[in-house]
């Protein structure tokens, strides 16, 4: 009977786990959702609003500053007044800027509410991996950090697949009115459902045992711990191995990023370096751009949109492989496969894209490059999603000392999304200048990366959080 209640008691543990790591990364999905979302209105922006491929590279871009200034301002935040207060901000936001700028009068207004909700998608980039790498028993962390890009590509694919839907319901078009108003913009405002069910959930999850150990809140942080890492765990010592590291630091400034030379910290650094290659592989051109991709070398909306699901689907699929691996096999082998993969795949699609005819009205790819093109994309999305996607994410929640480890992620996180802005804000420019020469560009940062991991990236599997730095 005392190994059947044990057992009981285990799974119980193990399901609250579970539940408080994927409220937590709804966040994640609607970061997905939202950043995402826009690659189906695209169409219907540039149509209604009238603009060329520079304004319509901003309005696409623009949710990514403000995704900057909120991964900037998080870390900070998430110290000050806890982390399931920042989920709740951070889930307002994602409410006001999917329902205003699914009925925006402008261009301008629309690039001010993208804004808005990328500070949503900053924040919770920052405060999800932050908390679950706080309450997730070491065992578990990298699975459970691992939700966070799970749902993210949940997201994406949701967006993408309401997108289709709306397209076919619009007969093939997201100008076409539905229900008193255009397509694509029912596409932003549906954003606002699972918005707030991400801030109902964070009313139901408890605070990261060090924030609460932090404040004082000792009785809060036991319960917590015992609900998180069972029954059999010696509560007095872990609250007295937290508190000594709490005790062990001060509140962190920026300048606690800086060595005794005046130079950034060598581990702030490969985390910014982290961030930025994930970005200068050209992921996200795929989950932006790829209905206007699609449609630029021949493809109707329909297909375009029926092709975004699919590169969704796979995905998903990709990171389901990571995270079903990601504690046995460690995060450095990821990322060392998935950057030889991207390598192949990203010139595999610049092969085939170097075969485009531009000499008609439309431009065109005969079918075969056509297929090879398509084949390639759906590779490269399966080993970013398999390494890279999932890796960095769990390795920004858990690569930095305690002392720093909110405000260095929100650092790294925010030259995440600066790098995303820069590759998002010029794609359009660089493709209409050469769509292979652009893929190429994205190959050879692939290619770097693998020499990247190997220099400077250290397995973190299996460490508890207090071992780091």
């Amino acid at each position: 009977m005392a190994m059947g209640k044990s057992v009981h008691e285990g799974e119980e543990h193990f399901g609250y786990v579970i539940f408080i790591a994927a409220a937590a990364a709804m966040g994640g999905f609607l970061f997905g959702y939202d950043s995402s979302v826009i690659n189906g209105a695209v169409t219907g922006i540039q149509k209604h609003f009238n603009v060329g491929s520079s304004a319509t590279g901003f309005a696409v871009a623009s949710a990514l500053l403000g995704s900057a200034f909120g991964a900037w301002i998080a870390g900070s935040m998430a110290d000050r007044i806890g982390r399931v207060k920042v989920m709740l901000i951070a889930a307002v936001l994602f409410v006001v800027s999917g329902v205003l700028s699914g009925l925006a009068f402008s261009i301008v207004d629309l690039s001010i509410w993208r804004i808005v909700g990328g500070i949503g998608i900053g924040i919770a980039s920052v405060v999800a991996p932050t908390y679950i790498a706080e309450v997730a028993p070491a065992q578990y962390r990298g699975r459970l950090g691992s939700l966070q890009q799970m749902a993210i590509v949940l997201g994406i694919f949701v967006s993408q697949l309401i997108n289709y839907g709306l397209n076919e319901a619009a007969n093939g078009q997201t100008t076409n009115n539905l229900w008193g108003l255009q397509a694509w913009r029912w596409m932003l405002i549906i954003e606002a459902f699972p918005a707030v069910l991400y801030g109902l959930l964070a009313l139901m999850v408890p605070e990261s045992p060090r924030y609460l150990i932090a404040t004082r809140q000792v009785g809060r942080a036991q319960d917590v711990l015992q609900k998180v890492e069972g029954e059999d765990v010696d509560l007095d010592a872990r609250i007295a191995e937290i508190d000594h590291v709490i005790k062990s630091e001060h509140k962190p400034a920026f300048r606690d990023l800086l060595g005794s030379n005046g130079f950034v910290l060598p581990i702030v650094l490969i985390g910014i370096g982290l961030s930025i290659f994930q970005q200068f592989v050209g992921i996200n051109v795929i989950f932006y751009y790829s209905s206007l991709l699609w449609q630029s070398v021949g493809y109707n909306v329909s297909n375009s949109l029926l092709l975004s699901v699919s590169t969704s689907i796979v995905n998903v699929i990709g990171t389901v492989v990571a995270i079903s691996v990601i504690d046995r096999v460690g995060r450095k082998p990821l990322l060392l496969i998935g950057s030889l993969g991207m390598t192949v795949s990203l010139a595999v699609v610049a092969f085939a894209f170097s075969h485009v005819n531009k000499s008609t009205a439309v431009s065109s790819i005969p079918k075969a490059y056509g297929t090879t093109a398509i084949v390639g994309a759906h590779i490269y999305v399966f080993f970013f999603a398999m390494s890279w996607g999932v890796v960095v994410w769990v390795l920004l929640g858990e690569m930095f000392p305690n002392k720093i480890r909110a405000l260095a992620l929100s650092v790294a996180a925010s030259f995440q999304w600066l790098a995303n802005f820069a590759v998002s804000q010029s794609f359009p420019t660089m493709s209409r200048w050469s769509l292979s020469g652009s893929y190429i560009i994205y190959a050879c940062m692939a290619f770097v990366s693998f020499f990247f991991v190997v220099k400077f990236i250290k397995e973190t599997k299996g460490k508890a959080l207090e071992e780091m730095g």
